[in-house]
């Protein structure tokens, strides 16, 4: 659709104000003057100084009040920007439309989620059909005022009667599980707390369910770290204290636990994993049998071992043992040697992604040069068909049982809006089930995927996403968007954010970095611990591309991550200030010598290694974005993020960064912080927290990269 009024012309009307911003904005920011410490820690022989370490709890009065100081320097820097209003009014009327989730089908009934446009979370709805009008069964926006309370999880029974859901509040990564009868829409009794890093999983007798636990924490609940997960059964209409121990393992606090029913109720799947390492460990155990015991079916940590389904005593497992881009296996529980292993499916050229039965045939997903590509086997392993995808882009969904007829799926790409089909397996046809309607313009936008070759000559693949007709001539303002860890790969998707961006004439780019899961688990080993600065090196070089093309100039270019992405933003902000026009980190991991001691953070040394080990320390020490600052240094116009309840990357980084980064500023440009309170990581954000986020980093990125031209 077209936009009521075109962005170029709402934005040219706000040029004459930006002169004055500028000149209102020719005397150097005052930044706080937070109090250093004498803290020094010996790393190997090695004296580290950590001044703000103070800074890491988040607890206490002096921290509160270097957090409402740095808050009130940058909402009064961003207050003076004229065309923030403008932002935010474009993003709200852009969010402002229906969005659909991939449907579940269980007991005969269908579920998904909803949101008409602006509510802050969406909306669980359920349906006896696909033809019928479907009824709200949870409303998160009802759990509390400001909509900071959201859906982290939900797992329905066999019968299709009995809802268990999760519920976080303000984005913190631990949940609080309740169950719902679906018939009439009114909870139970049953309340179960200080579950993290777990869904749930139902008997096919739907007495209870199957889910994963801490104990209480002793100490700060949004600091301490997490250790000694543990597998519990949950029965319906019993107090938690009476959930049977499942499984745990005391002699090693790092393990986690994942249980799952199989489709025939049989067995019960357990998958253990150890920090952020992809690879896995998969036991089991036998429910028709009374107190049997687990298993341990595959127990070397030597790859990764996905469950798809059984076929009996058969188990389907997904793995990239000998395989690095993936295969499927065929493995006979009552003879689980290696040498009786059968590959169903073999390793192919691309990244095998994941791996599901419906309707009687496999469904499997790979990413071809980042993008998705679906392909239909029958059990024996034989190619029937591809899926035809409606283009270049990113699938997901394909999920359901053997027994059905039917699966759903969503299609997204950086300007076509995730839009959900039902598919037939057996027919290979996809249908349209919800097709969301934005006012965003997309013929007017193209993308392509381009090479370029990393300082080490590794060819690394970068989508760009711009206006048709660009002129290459060096001034076009560029967002360069990356990752590059933990196995996780950037695909195209549509982004509200984005395609605001986009109207606002910039170019979008997203780079696949080594350390991603784009090619297999070679490419994510050659981003990883000693080899970590590749990642870095692929950034700077995808930046330098973008000039050397012409894309963009350094006056015009923008770099911007979240989380380990964030990371990514500090070290290659550390290493080349003078290449990048300015930077947003947001929720980073900056200090690589401590990040082990907070919350999950001890899970996050099998990609990054530890400050513990010797070698690690050198090579973390060389890149750690705290420790790579220098006094004296000109940086780049920076915007850093956070958020008070983040307990997976703890605030605390992002603090001693921007404290010390200001204290090293010694350029003229903005070194700020945003705090957002009654926030998270980034999982169950509000829309409304959402849009003021976004509205800041564009204004911010707006007048600092001066898109006079751009905005024209």
């Amino acid at each position: 659709m077209h936009l009521a009024r075109p962005a170029t012309t709402l934005f040219s009307l706000l040029l004459p104000m930006l002169s004055l911003l500028s000149a209102a904005q020719t005397s150097p920011l005052v930044c706080p003057h937070p109090k250093r410490g004498d803290q020094v820690d010996d790393y190997h022989g090695v004296k580290v100084a950590d001044p703000y370490r103070w800074l890491e709890d988040t607890d206490s009065a002096e921290t509160h009040d270097w957090v409402e100081a740095e808050n009130k320097l940058t909402f009064g820097y961003l207050e003076q920007i004229p065309y923030r209003q403008s932002i935010r009014d474009r993003l709200t009327k852009l969010w402002n439309f229906e969005r659909y989730t991939v449907p579940e089908k269980e007991g005969g009934r269908y579920f998904f989620q909803h949101n008409n446009g602006l509510q802050n979370q969406n909306v669980l709805l359920v349906t006896e059909s696909l033809n019928a009008e479907p009824r709200v069964l949870l409303d998160p926006n009802l759990l509390s005022s400001d909509g900071t309370v959201a859906l982290a999880g939900t797992a329905i029974s066999d019968n299709g009667k009995l809802l268990a859901y999760g519920i976080a509040i303000s984005g913190s990564d631990w949940t609080e599980w309740h169950v719902r009868n679906i018939d009439s829409g009114k909870d139970l009794p049953d309340d179960l707390k200080w579950v993290k890093f777990s869904g749930a999983s139902w008997t096919k007798d739907n007495k209870g369910f199957y889910y994963s636990r801490y104990d209480e924490p002793k100490g700060a609940t949004m600091r301490d770290a997490n250790y000694f997960h543990k597998l519990y059964y949950h029965s319906l209409g019993t107090a938690q204290s009476e959930d049977k121990l499942v499984y745990e393992r005391p002699d090693n606090k790092e393990l986690g636990f994942a249980g799952s029913v199989t489709d025939d109720g049989h067995y019960l799947i357990i998958q253990v994993w150890q920090g952020t390492s992809p690879k896995n460990r998969l036991y089991y155990k036998d429910l028709t049998q009374p107190d049997s015991q687990v298993i341990k079916l595959l127990d070397e940590f030597d790859a990764q071992y996905q469950f798809i389904d059984n076929d009996g005593p058969v188990f389907w497992i997904q793995s990239d043992l000998d395989a690095p881009r993936g295969r499927v296996l065929a493995i006979d529980t009552r003879h689980p040697e290696g040498a009786n292993w059968k590959t169903l499916v073999p390793q192919g050229t691309d990244k095998l992604e994941f791996a599901n039965v419906v309707s009687g045939s496999f469904l499997l997903g790979y990413l071809k040069d980042a993008r998705t590509e679906v392909r239909v086997h029958d059990l024996n392993g034989t190619l029937l068909r591809n899926v035809d995808l409606p283009g270049i882009g990113t699938a997901e969904g394909f999920g359901g049982k053997r027994k059905d007829k039917e699966t759903f799926y969503g299609f997204t790409s950086f300007i076509f809006p995730n839009t959900v089909y039902r598919y037939d397996p057996v027919a290979g046809k996809s249908a349209i089930f919800r097709q969301p309607k934005v006012d965003f313009d997309a013929t007017r936008y193209e993308t392509k995927q381009v090479f370029y070759n990393s300082k080490d000559g590794t060819r690394v693949p970068m989508f760009l996403t711009y206006k048709k007709g660009i002129k290459l001539d060096g001034q076009n303002p560029v967002l360069l968007y990356a990752y590059g860890g933990f196995d996780i790969s950037l695909t195209p998707f549509f982004s509200v954010p984005d395609a605001v961006w986009l109207e606002m004439g910039g170019v979008y780019a997203q780079p696949n970095l080594r350390g991603g899961g784009e090619y297999g688990e070679e490419w994510h080993q050659a981003g990883m611990k000693l080899k970590k600065q590749n990642v870095f090196d692929d950034f700077i070089a995808a930046a330098e591309w973008l000039i050397d093309n012409k894309y963009t100039s350094t006056p015009k270019l923008a770099i911007r991550g979240r989380s380990n992405g964030g990371l990514l933003i500090g070290a290659c902000l550390t290493q080349r200030p003078a290449l990048f026009g300015a930077a947003l980190p947001e929720v980073g991991v900056m200090d690589m010598l401590r990040f082990h001691k907070f919350t999950i953070g001890w899970a996050w040394t099998s990609d990054y290694g530890s400050s513990d080990d010797p070698a690690e320390f050198k090579a973390l020490y060389a890149y750690s974005p705290l420790h790579n600052l220098r006094p004296g240094t000109k940086y780049p116009p920076t915007l850093i993020a956070t958020s008070d309840h983040d307990d997976r990357v703890v605030p605390g980084h992002s603090f001693k960064f921007a404290a010390t980064m200001q204290a090293d500023q010694a350029g003229p440009s903005p070194v700020l912080i945003r705090i957002e309170v009654k926030a998270g990581h980034g999982a169950g954000k509000s829309i409304t927290k959402l849009i003021d986020e976004t509205a800041d980093t564009w204004s911010f990125v707006a007048h600092n990269l001066d898109m006079k031209v751009a905005l024209q």
